[in-house]
């Protein structure tokens, strides 16, 4: 096991010892929590049609628009055809509506799918922390100032989730510019048998 999936399992662990009861149970192995949310088309995303026939990629980031969770998502889309070799499935979950990851991917062309989790139910699922409450941001989208209404924030953390359904990796100290690649090189250890 490398070395930064070690410190990422130790992170959670800390944050777990810290008083998440939700995170207690979850843990590396763990069977991956079931969840739905609307995407950014507004049509139900399920976890139980995607998991099992890829490996998911679930990160969490505190909002769209915003200086590190842009470059997260923008490194997600660079590296997209890398992780499809890799059989890996992205998704995205913020605290932000529906429209706004309509904005967002529009803005940055991102090519996968965004889940409102306005009430922070899959966010809790995963034991990822989330602060309930309006915030709002402007920014200029085809030479428009369009503002952004999110209705609660997550922490920034990400979870792999293998083709068995379980709980392949989880990362509580998320670096926005490194996390997909690391998620790749997870992905690479997994396949070795790791």
């Amino acid at each position: 096991m490398r070395a930064y999936t070690v410190l990422a399992v130790m992170g959670a662990m800390l944050l777990c010892a810290k008083g998440s009861e939700a995170m207690d149970e979850l843990k590396v192995g763990s069977p991956a929590p079931k969840f739905a949310a609307l995407d950014d088309t507004g049509a139900e995303w399920k976890s139980d049609d995607h998991v099992g026939k890829k490996v998911v990629v679930v990160y969490f980031y505190p909002a769209d628009m915003t200086g590190g969770c842009t470059k997260q998502a923008c490194k997600f889309r660079d590296d997209m055809s890398s992780l499809t070799e890799l059989d890996i499935e992205v998704v995205g979950v913020s605290g932000d509506t529906v429209r706004n990851h309509q904005l967002f991917k529009q803005a940055y062309d991102l090519n996968y799918a965004l889940l409102a989790d306005t009430e922070g139910k899959v966010a809790q699922a995963f034991g990822v922390p989330f602060t309930a409450g309006e915030k709002s941001v402007t920014a200029k989208i085809n030479g428009k100032d369009e503002t952004l209404v999110r209705l609660g924030t997550s922490k920034r953390w990400t979870f792999v989730i293998d083709q068995k359904g379980k709980i392949a990796y989880i990362n509580a100290n998320v670096n926005p510019e490194t996390d997909s690649h690391q998620v790749a090189e997870v992905v690479k250890d997994l396949k070795k048998g790791f």
